[in-house]
Parts: C-alpha cells; structure tokens; sequence
C-alpha cells in the first residue's frame, strides 16, 4: 500500500479554490512570492517528510530514547531528518529574510510542517517546538538575547521547549513554584521542578534553548506574577559558542503511549543553585508572552490532530478498496466476495473520517490565515477584527481537531477490523500518537471553560458576531447560485446560529446571575455546539468552491475527469456533515436550555 501522507488534490482546493492564498502575493511581505514558489515548498516538505522521516516512524516508536542516567540515545534517524528539515529553512520558513527565513505565509508553513507530522508525529515536534520558540524570542526577547540564540536556533543548531508544567500543578499555572532570583550580574538564578516537557534533553542539537515560567521572589500572587525565562541547556562563551553545562538537569524519560519519539522529560532547575537564566522582556509579563507560543502550539496541535487523522482515512481508504470479504445482501452466496469499500458501513465510517479530517484542516487554515491577517494587512479595524476572531477561534480549533482527529483514526482501526488492533498495520500507532492532543496545551475541557467563561465575552462578544457576520456572507452565496443543495445547508447552518446565539444570551444572563460555577460545568456542550456550527460553516465554504469548481468543468467540457469525482466528494463529504454530524447539537443545546445539573450536582462521595 502506497500509506500516503496527505491528499495532494486537498491541499490545492483548500489553499486555492477555499481560501484563494495566492492574493497573498499582493501584500508586501509576500511580494516576491507566487503560487509557484509556495507549491516548491510544499513539495520539497513532501519529499523531505516522505524520504527522511515516514521511514522511520515505525522504528522510533518501537525503539524510543533511553536515558542512561548521562545522557538521553535516540536512533540516528531522527538526527538525519531534524538536520534535513533545518538546511531546507523549514524551522526559519515564516522569518524575515534578513533572518534567512523565507517569508512564506502561516498557511503554507502550516501545510509544510503537516506534512512532517503526518509522516513521523515524534521527530517532526522537535523542529516545531523549536520553530515556536525562536518565534516567541524574535517578538519579546532583548536584542542581546537575539544576538546570542536566535539565529543558531532557526538554523537547527539550537532547539527550544516550553517549560510551564510542574508535578503539583499540572495546568493550573497560578499554582507554580519556580521561581527567580535576580543577580548582580544582570541574569536570574532559576530554580524549581517542571515536567512533561518535550524534547526537554536530546543530544539532537549543541544547546537546546528552555522557555521557563517562574516567579520572581516578591511577585504579585497568581498569574499575575509569572515572568519569562531564557535558560539554555549550556551557557555561551564570548563567541556564542556553547561553554559551560547550565544547572539544569533531566531526572527521568516520562514513557508515553504515543509520540514516543519525542521525549518527555522531567527537568530539574537549579539543584545546586547555579541555574543561570535570563528575563525575557518585562517582569510579571511572562504568561501573556507564553501564550505567544501556547496559541501557536494549539493551532499546530490542531494540525498535528488533523494529519495524524488524515493519514489514517488514507490508509484505511485504500485498505478498504483493496481488501475483498463478504457480499451484499441480495447477491448470491456463488458470487465474488467484493472490496469492503462496497458495504453502506464501511462509507458510513470513510465519510465520517473524510469530514472530521477535511474539515479539520480548513479549520486550521483558517486559523492560519487569520494570523497572517493580523501579520501583513495594512488597515488597524482589519486587523483588530483578525486578530478578535482568531482570539474566539483559538480554543476551539485546539479543542474540535483533538476531538475528532482521534476518531478518525479510531475509525480506521474499526475498518481494518482484527488487522487494525495489531501492530503489524500502522493504524493502531496513529491512534496512540494522535491520542495525546486532546490533553496537549490545554486539555479540551480547558479550552471549554476558556471558551464560554471567557472568549466568547471578550469586547462585548464581538469575536462571536464577527464570526456570525462571516458565516452570513457564506450563508448568502449559497443561496446566490443554482444549487438547492446548498441553499438546504445554508438554511440549517442559519437555524444552527441563531441557536447559538439564543443560547449565548441565556448563559450570558446565568453568568451575571452568579451562577457561574454551575453555568461553566457544562462548558464542554457549549463547545461542541460552537465548534460543529464552525466545522458546518467550513464545509459549506467547501461545498461552494465544489460547485465552483464543477461549473468551471462544464464550461472546458470535462465532467468525468477526476476533478469531477473530487468535487463530488466534496458535496456528498458535506451532505454528511450537516446530517449525521451538525444535527447532534440538538442534544446539547437541550442540556445547556434546561440547565442540567447531573454532573454539578453529582458528589464525590456518589462515586
């Protein structure tokens, strides 16, 4: 089986005919670009991704890194790719060209490095993290602090993590201990406990660059009072070169389910008081400079959701149009078994998997598209209104791709059947790699409660009515063209709105009523309502580049090409959507209308 990465014909309609990326080329920034220019690099990550990192996705995940208690050994392979990924400028690709970046749109980036996850989750999040966090730094670092990291990390010769996570506090950042004691010297010693943090110690790079939320020793209490840290692996000579080991060590390889190529460490900070560590902008600021790269982290999660479960329909697709066994009910017992892509179940299964990971990535172009909105538009209300949007839709890309790019690999074990559960096949890893992100930057239930308790409130709800002014153009496009179709989706996509913004209003007043605990308890139903409308809403936009795209064959007289079955697909992806998939919301429209209370009310001792 040929286990394709992504589906080439896909990545084109969504770039192109959904989003219409090449008027991007229009904008400064983007000015010495072309459709030709982003499409070489999307090839040269497709041959990369195919060549140097699909090859040894198995074998990592069954040989993970080993600590001997100096130092963490991983398989050479991942070395060879991570340094093929870094000379092609794919860690640097969003950069200025000063940077020897390439200045590619966030949408083509984000297409590029998806395809370096789909073949290989494990090896491809050491560049991603990397990538994020020399981002963070080119925003809110000093320019010494520039001048020392951020050109060897966008080369690959330094790698970067995110250290919030410490073992009593999990996600409640306000709870962290590590703290920050300032020097004469000008940097900070560090010292406190993190854990879970990926590619925390490797032997990958010569210095691996941590970003470290800690308090300052007098700092406001909560959230409020987190600072930034830059805190290298090795501390740097006069010439930028790696010197003397930092006082930060691993205490142990955390052993996953999935993505177990990564590692996840426990670091130690400061042990024997020698940690050296130096403020990243402004003190008390850290969290709101964090969440440079946590949202950045969410969107690629979402990706990373996405692609796994993308590269779990096409394998389970082919399996199924090759794999023969059973017949159709009125055929006769004589006749040949047939392919199982035959049987109404099997379809019932591809087309759920078509529509969570199709859908999955326009909602992730989206985001990315919206970022290069905030990037590179001229006009200040443009941007606002990007930047407003993106703020509401953050939680939910996170939360809605984890979700569903998981079932879709659940559903291809299922198509596979017996061989599915086994590792003799690929899907059951896709599964267990893909199971992580859900819990990754925020667990979904996080996200939820950032959703309803906070975003959708934020500038008296405008995110919310942006996003309903967007989907109102769609809605009106639809019923513009000749296609009743369309104009059926369109109407449902309006009656799912106005439902959400009914039930907005509700738990709006029940929040002011000081209801908030038991209001926040079903925040995850909120989501799921939130996050199908907007999934419906990216399949209609699909579904109206379809029949775009079918009007543009007939007028060339090619109706039966394979464009043609493409578009189809599309529509009939998008017919299912709105029936199997936007009608559930009725059941938590209901919870949230009634109030339920079953799970606030249940009692620790019930259990």
């Amino acid at each position: 089986m040929s286990n394709s990465l992504l589906n080439t014909r896909d990545i084109q309609f969504q770039l192109y005919e959904v989003l219409n990326s090449t008027e991007l080329t229009k904008r400064p920034r983007f000015a010495e670009h072309n459709i030709e220019t982003f499409n070489a690099a999307i090839d040269t990550a497709t041959q990369i991704a195919t060549d140097l990192f699909a090859n040894h996705n198995a074998q990592l995940d069954t040989n993970e890194p080993q600590f001997d208690g100096k130092k963490v050994s991983i398989i050479a392979e991942v070395k060879i790719a991570f340094d093929a990924l870094a000379s092609a400028g794919f860690i640097a690709g969003r950069q200025d060209y000063e940077l020897d970046g390439m200045q590619l749109p966030e949408v083509i980036m984000a297409v590029c490095m998806g395809y370096f996850t789909s073949a290989n989750p494990s090896t491809s999040g050491y560049s991603f993290l990397t990538s994020a966090a020399a981002n963070l730094i080119s925003i809110f670092a000093s320019e010494a602090l520039k001048d020392q990291f951020l050109s060897s990390m966008l080369t690959g010769r330094f790698s970067g993590t995110m250290a919030l996570t410490e073992p009593h506090a999990g996600s409640s950042l306000a709870d962290i201990r590590t703290s920050a004691k300032p020097t004469e010297k000008g940097h900070y010693l560090i010292k406190g406990d993190k854990m879970f943090i990926s590619g925390g110690d490797h032997e990958l790079t010569d210095n691996i660059v941590h970003l470290v939320l800690a308090k300052i020793e007098g700092a406001p209490i909560g959230v409020k009072g987190i600072s930034l840290f830059l805190v290298p692996k090795f501390t740097l000579d006069s010439n930028g070169e790696p010197d003397q080991r930092n006082d930060v060590a691993l205490t142990g390889l955390i052993h996953k389910m999935g993505y177990r190529g990564t590692t996840s460490t426990a670091l130690s900070f400061g042990e024997n008081g020698a940690c050296i560590g130096y403020l990243i902008g402004e003190e008390h600021q850290g969290l709101r400079y964090m969440f440079q790269m946590m949202n950045e982290a969410r969107v690629g999660v979402a990706m990373g959701a996405t692609v796994i479960g993308y590269r779990g329909y096409l394998y389970s697709l082919e399996y199924a149009r090759e794999r023969t066994q059973g017949r159709h009910a009125t055929d006769k017992p004589s006749s040949a078994p047939i392919p199982i892509i035959e049987h109404a179940d099997v379809r019932r299964m591809l087309l759920a998997q078509k529509s969570y990971v199709e859908g999955g990535l326009s909602l992730c172009l989206l985001g990315s598209s919206l970022l290069d909105d905030i990037n590179t538009l001229e006009s200040e209300s443009s941007i606002k209104e990007a930047h407003t949007l993106l703020d509401l839709l953050t939680p939910v890309i996170k939360s809605w791709c984890s979700e569903f790019g998981p079932k879709a690999n659940d559903l291809a074990i299922q198509i596979l059947g017996g061989s599915g559960y086994t590792r003799e096949y690929p899907v059951e890893q896709y599964w267990r790699d893909n199971r992580l992100n859900p819990i990754h930057e925020g667990t979904n239930g996080i996200q939820a409660l950032d959703l309803l308790g906070r975003k959708v409130w934020q500038h008296n709800s405008l995110g919310l009515q942006l996003l309903a002014k967007r989907m109102q153009s769609d809605i009106t496009q639809a019923h513009s063209i000749n296609n009743s179709r369309c104009s059926a989706w369109a109407n449902e996509l309006t009656q799912a709105l106005q439902s959400v913004q009914k039930i907005t209003m509700q738990l709006g007043a029940d929040l002011a009523t000081n209801n908030i605990d038991k209001t926040l308890a079903n925040a995850a139903c909120y989501m799921n309502i939130i996050g199908k409308v907007v999934a419906a809403w990216l399949w209609l936009r699909q579904a109206l580049a379809a029949e775009d795209g079918l009007t543009k064959l007939e007028e060339f007289g090619t109706p039966n090409s394979e464009d043609n079955c493409f578009y189809q697909g599309k529509l009939q992806a998008c017919q299912y959507f709105f029936k199997w998939e936007l009608s559930s919301i009725a059941h938590d429209l209901a919870l949230l209308t009634d109030r339920d209370d079953t799970c606030f009310a249940m009692q620790n001792q019930w259990f």
